[in-house]
């Protein structure tokens, strides 16, 4: 038996469909679910709404749990949820180096990358080096502060908003984030 999570993931799916178990169509709307409905576009709401409301901001970083349950967001992936905000001076980088833990509800299926041994021990022993594989490149003003995630506690990476972007709404705003921003592996 292979060893490789996704042939056998793609076997088993092919086993419940020829049995009559499961359709392709039910998995599509699975994976799409998790990927538009339970994707980053939750996390880039929260985001957006912190750029443009002090208030919803203050109380984001300070329960983000409490914050993202303000928006309709919860799940048991967000029990303990915290937010960090990247700064001039501080720029945040989460990993779960034990497994892959990841808060779903706002940011979809977790990339490839985030479960990789490699990713979850280097992002520990060397931040910088990692980021600059994402194309990241920080000075040296800025230092890195590295979360690592658990299945009690999950991060969110407020990242900073991006100059020129005061006339733009809410909505706007949230087209901007991307998951990746949200982990840490990216800018706005």
């Amino acid at each position: 038996m292979s060893a490789d999570p996704a042939l056998r993931t793609t076997a088993l799916e092919a086993l419940l469909v020829e049995k009559g178990l499961l359709s392709t169509d039910a998995v599509d709307a699975v994976v799409e679910h998790y990927e538009r409905d339970l994707g980053p576009q939750h996390g880039a709401r929260v985001v957006a709404r912190a750029w443009v409301d002090p208030a919803f901001k203050a109380r984001l970083l300070a329960d983000g749990t409490a914050a993202v349950a303000e928006l309709g967001i919860s799940g048991f992936e967000l029990n303990t949820l915290v937010a960090v905000e990247n700064t001039p001076t501080v720029h945040n980088l989460v990993v779960c180096t034990l497994c892959s833990c990841y808060p779903w509800p706002l940011l979809g299926l977790p990339p490839k990358w985030y479960k990789e041994p490699a990713y979850r021990a280097r992002a520990v022993a060397e931040p910088h080096a990692v980021l600059r594989e994402f194309g990241v490149e920080l000075g040296p003003e800025t230092a890195i502060r590295v979360w690592d995630s658990t299945s009690e506690v999950r991060y969110l990476v407020v990242p900073r908003r991006p100059a020129g972007t005061e006339q733009l709404g809410e909505e706007e705003l949230a087209a901007l984030v991307t998951r990746d921003a949200m982990v840490g592996t990216a800018a706005v």
